[in-house]
């Protein structure tokens, strides 16, 4: 039996008590605390949102909500129910979120009860304010005062072990692009180059540039066999698909990528490059390009480490600032003999490596901390409702 269910048993022999939430929180329309201009600054006062995004801005408008850690507040959105633990000044965006604060701080710890809504599995169901009618009546379980305190400790302790974690983490994965970014900008800066027997060309001298054949949108669809990257699905998850039949004829009319060619876009987040792995997939034209170029003398890979450091004129006279054709074929670069860029290539492959490797296993390790956190936090709020 452990140190919970022994206080249980001495302090509430028959059960804990339950209620409604909204027998225990008020809560405050955020009508006055609402921002004016979403124009936001770099610092000030943070404008929130209860979802993911967290802080949408800042800013240095008044009226905002005046939250400490003595008087902290939850931040519920009445749409989603999604909710979060503010104790610092803030504004909100919309009136789409309540203020919820205990109604009687004698009987019951609001840390407590907010770690008790942690635990309630609801599913909104439809777009509808949530709090008055449905939220508010769920009921969570009020242990005496001192077994509260103890939950929150527990607790509290946990989330803080949490968050050393995901900071040492973070701080080292940031240390460990640093250094990977410091080798790479040395191993091919021009003098390193010049001093290994390189030379200086500009892109077009060495290549030119290609780009897939221009897909309409009456020929996406939303699924499909063949993912058509876009420049906003670039590198990520396609939205958009185009037929077996079309790819197929497109790729024999039109260029295609050869496997281990350097895709680069051109817009939107302009120098972002990946190599081409072969699998069946279109690109769109002019947004996503690639150099054809003779591999004995530059190599896919030293081009690909070589994207990242490019200093890349940019076209900002329109609407939309992009990186055209005659700016990648005039950009410089430093090619040293093949057996140099393999040595280079194989040097920045490590370090990527490494960071890749931190970067994936940094969610995982947290996903799996926050899981930790969920079933501990589930078993202690776990009493019997009579």
């Amino acid at each position: 039996m452990n140190k919970i269910e022994k206080m249980i048993k001495e302090l509430c022999p028959n059960g804990v008590e339950w209620k409604k939430l909204g027998e225990v929180l008020q809560y405050e329309q955020p009508t006055k605390y609402i921002v004016k201009n979403t124009d936001y600054i770099d610092n000030g006062i943070p404008v929130l949102t209860a979802g993911k995004t967290f802080i949408l801005g800042y800013t240095n408008e008044n009226n905002y909500y005046p939250a400490t850690k003595d008087n902290p507040v939850i931040l519920f959105d009445d749409f989603t129910t999604a909710f979060k633990w503010i104790d610092f000044n803030f504004k909100v965006k919309s009136s789409a979120v309540k203020l919820l604060t205990l109604i009687d701080n004698k009987n019951y710890i609001f840390k407590y009860i907010y770690y008790a809504m942690q635990s309630i599995h609801y599913a909104t169901l439809e777009h509808s304010r949530q709090w008055i009618e449905k939220y508010s009546n769920i009921q969570i379980p009020i242990p005496p005062l001192a077994v509260q305190a103890e939950i929150v400790k527990i607790l509290d302790n946990f989330t803080e072990l949490t968050a050393e974690l995901t900071a040492e983490l973070t701080a080292e994965l940031t240390a460990r692009k640093k250094q990977y970014e410091y080798y790479r900008d040395k191993l091919l800066s021009f003098d390193n180059i010049l001093k290994r027997g390189g030379v200086i060309k500009k892109l077009g001298e060495i290549g030119r540039i290609s780009m897939c054949k221009r897909i309409f949108k009456n020929e996406t669809q939303d699924s499909g066999e063949i993912p058509f990257y876009k420049i906003g699905t670039f590198g990520k998850k396609a939205d958009a698909f185009i037929s077996k039949k079309l790819f197929e004829e497109y790729k024999i009319k039109y260029p295609y990528p050869k496997k281990g060619y350097v895709l680069l876009s051109a817009s939107g987040t302009i120098g972002r490059c990946i190599i081409f792995n072969g699998e069946d997939s279109y690109y769109q034209d002019s947004n996503i390009v690639w150099l054809e170029h003779d591999e004995n003398i530059v190599m896919n890979k030293y081009l690909y480490h070589f994207y990242k450091v490019a200093k890349w004129k940019i076209d900002s006279g329109g609407t939309v600032s992009r990186l055209y054709n005659s700016n990648i074929l005039n950009t410089e670069i430093p090619i040293p003999p093949l057996e140099v860029q393999q040595e280079i290539v194989d040097i920045l492959d490590k370090f990527e490596s490494m960071c890749n490797s931190l970067t994936e296993g940094l969610p995982a390790e947290i996903e799996a901390r926050k899981k930790q956190y969920e079933y501990y936090r589930d078993k202690l709020l776990s009493f019997e409702h009579n």
